[in-house]
């Protein structure tokens, strides 16, 4: 019986850890797709625009789902909200403006350089000195000089990176300091208040067509709302270092989606230096010391 009993309980953990695989597929798959959906709006309403309607719809669906109450925060809540609310903001336009410059593949390969450095920060190691030895130089690889090299592109995906380890960073101090997702939702909630004017100036200036609206649309609910969701559940599922490592391959998944539905072809190059970044963020998360879940 007890044989019975033991037997049951490693299936369901392996039909859990399958279950947890197929999320952060789903979840990868969900995000970089939104970010091309967001692409094929940008010749008609621009990143602006299309950041914009993302902000708005990820605000609704956030603020749905954690309930804010944002009258009873203090100033030592608000202050990372505030934070996070114009890392949220800037991260995302400096993106997709980077994206609409570099391709898809690129800027999320340059993007993911911010939760690299956050798990290379303060690591006195040898291999993560080399992880991040790798990372630079591959970074030098994909903006190496050349008549065509789009630098501001580079630099935009890189300040998307800062942000994205800005995100990491206060989103640890939101946690600790507010219940629940209150104070992702309400910094979600603040940014898409910023973008109204934005969005009105840019929609304004460039009138959406049905089908560039619905992409942005899209792009709100694909790389917003139902990753946020499955990463949630994944998570429940799967011990957090397996999480960190599976990640890596989302510029991976960017570019392959890139290829397929914006027709964006990396060459041999930048190829080999995504995926030195992605192996130097596997590397240096599944070297990292396991944290208790």
């Amino acid at each position: 019986m007890e044989l019975k009993s033991s037997h049951d309980g490693v299936t369901a953990q392996g039909d859990g850890r399958l279950a947890g695989v197929a999320l952060m597929l789903g979840s990868g798959l969900s995000n970089q797709t939104g970010a091309s959906m967001a692409a094929l709006a940008f010749p008609v309403i621009g990143p602006a625009g299309v950041v914009a309607v993302r902000q708005w719809v990820a605000a609704g669906m956030l603020w749905a789902v954690g309930r804010p109450r944002p009258r009873s925060f203090t100033a030592a809540q608000w202050r990372p909200v505030l934070g996070l609310a114009v890392v949220f903001a800037v991260m995302n336009l400096s993106l997709y403006t980077a994206i609409d410059r570099i391709g898809l593949g690129l800027a999320v390969t340059l993007e993911f350089l911010g939760p690299l450095a956050v798990a290379l920060a303060g690591s006195r190691r040898r291999l993560d000195a080399l992880c991040a030895v790798a990372a630079a130089a591959a970074v030098v690889v994909v903006a190496r000089p050349s008549p065509s090299t789009d630098y501001p592109g580079i630099a935009l995906a890189l300040l998307a990176a800062v942000c994205w380890a800005g995100y990491i960073l206060l989103n640890r101090v939101v946690g600790r300091r507010l219940p629940g997702l209150e104070g992702s939702a309400a910094a979600a909630a603040l940014s898409g208040a910023l973008y109204l004017p934005v969005g009105i100036v840019a929609l304004c200036l460039r009138p959406p067509t049905a089908a560039a609206l619905a992409c942005a649309l899209a792009a709100g609910v694909l790389s917003s709302a139902l990753p946020f969701l499955a990463d949630l559940l994944a998570l429940r599922r799967v011990p957090t270092q397996f999480f960190g490592v599976f990640m890596s391959v989302n510029p991976v998944f960017a570019a392959l989606i890139g290829l397929v539905v914006l027709g964006q072809h990396l060459g041999a190059a930048s190829w080999l230096a995504m995926l030195v970044i992605v192996g130097a963020n596997a590397v240096a998360v599944t070297a990292a010391p396991t944290v208790p879940e």
